[in-house]
């Protein structure tokens, strides 16, 4: 038997309660895994309080991510006793997620976790953390590197945005962060590697086709007008890593920047990444990411907590990561 949280639904009002399961009544998968370490986000904040349509199915175990142990496998990437990490693939949506003791996964969702990295540390920067890894390949793919010029980071004071920002800072990348609260994250942000602060209202103004060349390379995480103003901006053969929807999702630009400037958009999606790449990013983050930034707005809880957090986070009350310890 182990502990999970249960959301549950009649007519229309969603219930949260902690419930002794068996193994048994996990959904299939490859790999059965001990949990370790879950998180706590925005979108686990909607579906536990039932404020948003997230969960597709009930009875349902939240939480988008997970780390743990192998307990079980089928899959010959993975042994007994290993260290997994999990991020994204609709867990906590429509298959049981990671806020329980135990959990079933495909095993092409996995990734092994470097042994460099502790659970609670992947938890601390969880999905936002290999998004930000990918986007930074992404532009080294694209062979931006740091003697190209200046890398905008857009949304840089989000969980994308900031571990992008230290991670350039670490490459040796002059980077310009832009938030929309200088005077609050600037010196933050500075601390993290960036090299100058942008207002977010410097681009406010809508984008013309083309615009003065600024950026080598940008990482935007919010899309729309943002994304059609630091294309117009990027130098010629540059590259856009993108991957983010705040913004909303049209893009209105033209093909200028593309045929003119040859500027590439490179669009990142850590769910659909193969699993090649996310092993790489995770592999990289250990290396790269300084271990004085796991700890930086964390809160650690334990899964009788979640419920409580849970209400506060989707009113705002709670900023940083949160960690379930399972």
């Amino acid at each position: 038997m182990f502990k999970a949280l249960v959301l549950e639904q009649a007519d229309k009002v969603t219930t949260a309660s902690i419930q002794q399961l068996d193994v048994s009544q996990l959904p299939e998968g490859d790999v059965l895994i001990d949990v370790d370490y879950s998180s706590l986000n925005y979108k686990d904040g909607l579906a536990i309080t039932g404020k948003g349509r997230i969960v597709r199915d009930f009875p349902m175990v939240p939480g988008v991510d997970l780390t743990g142990t192998v307990a079980e496998s089928s899959d010959t990437r993975y042994t007994v006793g290993q260290k997994v990490v999990l991020t994204g693939w609709g867990v906590g949506e429509g298959h049981w997620g990671g806020m329980a003791q135990k959990a079933r996964l495909n095993a092409d969702w996995l990734v092994p976790l470097p042994e460099a990295l502790s659970g609670d540390q992947a938890m601390k920067i969880g999905t936002a953390g290999l998004t930000a890894m990918l986007c930074v390949q992404a532009l080294q793919d694209a062979g931006i590197t740091p003697e190209k010029g200046e890398i905008l980071v857009t949304g840089a004071s989000g969980g994308v945005g900031s571990v992008a920002v230290t991670l350039l800072g670490v490459l040796g990348y002059q980077v310009a962060a832009v938030t929309g609260r200088a005077s609050e994250n600037g010196e933050w942000l500075k601390s993290l590697g960036a090299s100058r602060i942008a207002e977010r209202s410097e681009f406010d103004e809508p984008a013309r086709p083309l615009e003065k060349q600024l950026w080598a390379g940008a990482i935007d995480t919010v899309g729309s007008k943002m994304l059609a103003k630091v294309l117009a901006q990027t130098h010629y053969d540059g590259a856009v890593a993108a991957c983010g929807l705040a913004g909303g999702f049209d893009l209105p630009t033209t093909v200028m920047p593309f045929i003119l400037r040859g500027v590439k958009l490179l669009g990142v999606d850590s769910v659909n990444a193969p699993y090649e790449r996310r092993q790489k990013a995770w592999k990289r983050i250990a290396e790269l990411l300084p271990a004085s930034y796991y700890d930086q707005g964390c809160r650690e809880i334990s899964l009788e907590e979640v419920a409580e957090a849970a209400e506060a986070i989707t009113l705002g009350q709670i900023t940083g990561r949160v960690v379930i310890k399972l």
